[in-house]
């Protein structure tokens, strides 16, 4: 009985790779050939459970070693390219993960710490070995920037910039990560900021690299915010707001933001509108985040404010991400004791399959600013 099991097996497996190596092939990427970007597989059960699962299968099976790309970032650009990924069929899974998104408010503040717990307070030990010096985990700014460091002070001044920071003013930062747009305006433009994150870690770091400047970062939820302020500014957590709550989100920017001021969310977004991320996202890495389109944006914004500028540097995240994958790369030999092996597998798929994923346009890099109506039109300045 157990030899028919396996004998079933092993011909569905023979089965499924000449399937899954067919759409492979219309992606421009083989199986176990002599390129950096194609798939060297050790486990021939890797084909039926890519193709039952998807995308967790497939990242699953890289964090179990069923296969190896050295070029992973390139594999996956060209996967999302060809579109493979809409020809595997969905499974019961998946289908019950999109009705739980829909039946379910996965961001509601009994939520809302759960990203902070498993991803960034992983360590911060971690992050200072991966990020820039100031530790900024959102997309660069590469016009004219020649290094990480150079990338992220350029993000940050355009922020500053696009929202006319003037000394004196007060700021509000909802998702303030380390506090590094914090420390950055308050030096370098004088205003004074008050941020909001879920993560302990970044708490305590973030307010002792802002020590003597008027920043304060406080450990609470977004939804939590009080105060009027000049400007507010979110930049990395509309990722983590969830489509029940983006008008929420608005209406707390509404809430605190003064009459004649501007706010600035910048965001990683998606091409289309969704209501669940990419499971294995989900499930290792971002738990309960959701990438906005822009349509869901404009109308969750509808009625107090208008838009007064879109500007989308999506490819700017894919340079982004390959520094932090070198850096982290170098950073490896220090890290391994405390993380492990499958740990390794799980970051470096998690960085060069998000890589691949902006180099094949297939999320984009959104900074939106707003005003209220009545209010003269901000310049907007990008260069």
């Amino acid at each position: 009985m157990q030899h028919r099991r396996f004998s079933v097996l092993s011909a569905l497996d023979a089965q499924s790779e000449k399937i899954l190596c067919k759409l492979l092939a219309e992606a421009d990427v083989r199986i176990d050939g002599a390129r950096p970007h194609d798939l060297v597989v050790h486990d021939r059960r890797f084909y039926t459970r890519v193709l039952r699962d998807g995308s967790l299968g497939l990242g699953e099976a890289y964090m179990d070693g069923q296969f190896d790309c050295e070029a992973l970032d390139v594999a996956v650009s060209k996967v999302l390219a060809a579109r493979v990924e809409q020809k595997v069929r969905a499974n019961w899974s998946r289908i019950l993960h999109v009705l739980k998104a829909r039946a379910l408010n996965l961001q509601s503040p009994l939520r809302a710490f759960r990203v902070g717990e498993q991803h960034y307070d992983l360590g911060n030990h971690l992050y200072e070995r991966m990020l820039d010096p100031r530790m900024v985990y959102t997309c660069g700014y590469w016009r004219g920037a020649k290094d990480l460091a150079a990338a992220q002070e350029a993000k940050l001044d355009l922020v500053c910039r696009k929202l006319e920071l003037e000394p004196g003013m007060k700021v509000l930062e909802l998702g303030c990560g380390w506090g590094s747009f914090a420390k950055f305006a308050a030096e370098r433009y004088g205003v004074e900021v008050t941020g909001y994150t879920v993560s302990r870690e970044q708490v305590e770091l973030g307010m002792k690299r802002s020590r003597g400047l008027p920043v304060v970062l406080r450990l609470a939820d977004y939804r939590e915010a009080i105060g009027t302020y000049d400007r507010v500014v979110s930049i990395g957590i509309m990722e983590h707001i969830g489509y029940k709550n983006y008008r929420s989100y608005f209406e707390v920017v509404d809430r605190c933001l003064a009459t004649d001021g501007l706010a600035l969310v910048h965001t990683i977004g998606g091409n289309l509108s969704s209501r669940t991320i990419e499971e294995w996202f989900h499930k290792y890495i971002f738990p309960n985040a959701l990438l906005p389109s822009l349509a869901q944006i404009a109308e969750a914004s509808e009625g107090p404010f208008a838009i007064e500028d879109v500007h989308n540097f999506g490819p700017h995240y894919d340079r982004t991400l390959m520094a932090w994958y070198d850096n982290f790369e170098a950073a490896w030999p220090e890290l391994r004791d405390k993380y492990g092996d499958r740990f390794y597998r799980m970051w470096r798929y998690y960085l060069l399959a998000s890589a691949g994923g902006f180099r094949a346009r297939y999320q984009q890099l959104y900074q939106v600013v707003f005003s209220r109506t009545g209010r003269p039109q901000p310049s907007c300045r990008v260069s």
